[in-house]
């Protein structure tokens, strides 16, 4: 069985005892959350797709950690002007483990 849910503005593919690193929620480690938007569910050949979300269905799963992940960094460079700017950035993540499709 799995479903896609929607969460920080992007779409996941989660199925039971899956780890994934989402958009940072609030909670601290350990701290259950519940994922209410489903929008597709499939269990072998039943395949329900939401209008937009999935009625009466929800993904449980736990808070493993929350951290940041690599720095990505952005470099400009123009030639004619001798311009150089660099920038970095650390984007804040959660890892949630999924327990339970209902």
């Amino acid at each position: 069985m799995f479903a896609v849910i929607k969460t920080g503005g992007k779409q996941y593919l989660v199925s039971s005892d899956q780890k994934l690193k989402i958009e940072k929620i609030e909670g601290k480690e350990g701290d259950k959350v519940n994922f209410k938007e489903v929008l597709l569910l499939a269990e072998k050949n039943n395949v329900k797709i939401g209008n937009p979300i999935v009625a009466g269905v929800s993904v449980s799963g736990e808070i493993i950690r929350q951290a940041r992940n690599k720095k990505v960094i952005v470099f400009k460079y123009h030639s004619k002007a001798r311009v150089r700017k660099t920038k970095g950035h650390r984007q804040y993540f959660t890892e949630v483990k999924i327990n339970e499709i209902k």
